[in-house]
């Protein structure tokens, strides 16, 4: 076990900082049992940070000690490991877009995965499933904000958008209206208006 445990560290030793360890990617070390066990008893002694089910990442070490991982970048390559679009919540979008003064409390993030909570050290990241026209346009401009007018709703959303109509650039607001036919009626009818009123 502690061969394996050694083996272990060594590719994580490899990865950039927030780069998930997943069980099922050292599967060449052992089964999946041991390999399970082994990650376990890695992040009882501190060496890994469990951060979810099957996902392993290791500490960062500073002059200050050890600490665990950005979440943007925890995001990012769980994003690209796993295959899913992982964007910004229509709370943190509406506030990077200056809709809302409202700073989020939580770090929530929208996924075309399964929802889940990541834990980085102190930090608690809400992973939640999102209907797919939240996704459509990843982190782009346009993305924040359909994500921010989806969470402002109807009743907010058209004071929003004449805010967004002088900030988007004429890009961002062809990609809105090419992805509209994929929002609700009521977000697709204003995004038309703004484009077209």
């Amino acid at each position: 076990m502690e061969r394996m445990a050694e083996s272990i560290m060594n590719v994580a030793t490899t990865l950039p900082e927030g780069v998930p360890l997943a069980a099922k990617g050292l599967l060449h070390l052992g089964s999946r049992a041991a390999v399970d066990q082994t990650l376990s008893r890695l992040a009882a002694r501190g060496e890994l940070i469990r951060a979810g089910r099957g996902i392993y990442m290791r500490p960062v070490q500073t002059r200050f000690g050890p600490r665990s991982p950005s979440a943007e970048q925890a995001i990012e390559a769980l994003a690209v490991q796993r295959g899913e679009t992982i964007v910004p919540s229509g709370a943190a979008a509406a506030n990077a877009l200056g809709l809302t003064t409202q700073v989020p409390v939580k770090s929530v993030y929208l996924t075309s995965g399964r929802s889940r909570v990541l834990n980085l050290g102190r930090q608690a990241v809400e992973l939640r499933h999102a209907p797919r026209w939240q996704l459509a346009l990843g982190s782009k401009t346009s993305g924040q904000a359909v994500r921010a007018l989806a969470w402002l709703g109807p009743d907010e959303a058209p004071k929003a958008l004449q805010i967004l109509r002088s900030k988007l650039t004429e890009t961002a607001k062809i990609e809105l209206m090419s992805a509209a036919p994929q929002f609700p009626t009521w977000l697709a009818r204003l995004v038309g208006e703004m484009l077209h009123g």
